[in-house]
């Protein structure tokens, strides 16, 4: 089973995370809104930042923001950020590691055309289609301009208040 590691997955919850609210975050703060222990956010935005993906501000004010928005951020670079590379085995190209049997393997550099079609799929998706995809279907709002079928455009109908409503005796 090819699987992210903790702190990739951590990475997203944390990226997504700096692109609301304030300009610029700290490490406790983001650990307490996310639940995320505070070592694990500061390791985490260490490697992010050593990724390009965060920018650090020091100082009585300072934390950390995004580089870039979320939309321009792929999975890929997530990953790799934090991981490393993207291999699923040692003979691939741009591997860190060496295969011990390279020389007698059948299948030497078969696995590339896999590496890359996972490769160009997580690049494919960004941070900010992850944040989407986290908005259950019935709360998400269209974009400006996209019909959906079956809604008629207009005004929506305010709610009927409490003081508007008969009182059944």
């Amino acid at each position: 089973m090819l699987r992210l590691s903790k702190l990739t997955d951590y990475a997203v919850v944390v990226l997504v995370r700096l692109s609301g609210g304030a300009a610029v975050q700290t490490s406790p703060g983001i650990a307490a809104a996310t639940g995320i222990p505070e070592p694990t956010v500061a390791k985490v935005l260490k490697a992010l930042a050593a990724g390009g993906l965060v920018s650090s501000q020091r100082g009585a004010h300072g934390g950390y923001r995004l580089s870039k928005p979320l939309d321009t951020i792929p999975i890929a670079e997530v990953i790799a950020a934090i991981d490393g590379p993207i291999a699923l085995t040692a003979c691939v190209d741009g591997s860190l590691t060496s295969c011990e049997v390279i020389g007698l393997c059948p299948v030497r550099g078969r696995w590339d055309p896999v590496n890359t079609a996972i490769r160009e799929a997580l690049t494919a998706i960004t941070l900010a289609d992850m944040q989407q995809a986290a908005i259950p279907r019935a709360f998400r709002i269209p974009p400006s301009g996209v019909v959906i079928p079956g809604v008629v455009p207009g005004p929506v109908a305010e709610p009927a208040s409490a003081t508007s409503l008969p009182i059944a005796e």
